[in-house]
């Protein structure tokens, strides 16, 4: 049971990573237009090993008696490191964002989205179907 909830728990850990990111996607999109704003954008896979690496500083329990954290530390994560996109055409008016560019990004965010809530909805019927015994 340990194996199923460990691959459920880094499935979510990237379902969150994949919605911060579709959120400074989306971002970048709304602000296409906006005079001097710069595209903003993480390594999704080095957050995603560095969130499945450890706890990242969360308190963990030592002892049986301790209460449980959920995993994250006291005041919440912060998130990934945002970096500023490199402009490949830049605008007059500074902004950089390629909105060609970001929409084929947030398109590609989403489906890898779906795609992981599809494989954790598939484990979770695979192992309701071993624990009814159907």
């Amino acid at each position: 049971m340990s194996l199923f909830t460990a691959a459920i728990d880094r499935h979510g850990q990237a379902l969150e990573l994949l919605a911060q990111r579709q959120r400074v996607l989306g971002g970048n999109i709304a602000n296409a237009d906006t005079p001097g704003y710069k595209a903003r954008d993480f390594d999704f896979a080095g957050a995603l090993r560095a969130a499945q690496a450890g706890t990242g500083g969360a308190m963990r329990a030592t002892d049986p008696r301790h209460l449980a954290t959920g995993g994250a530390p006291a005041g919440g994560t912060a998130g990934p490191e945002l970096k500023y996109r490199a402009a490949e055409q830049p605008a007059l008016d500074g902004n950089t964002v390629d909105l060609d560019r970001e929409r084929a990004v947030f398109a590609d965010n989403a489906v890898r989205y779906e795609a992981t809530l599809r494989f954790i909805n598939s484990n979770v019927r695979t192992m309701l179907s071993a624990i009814t015994g159907q």
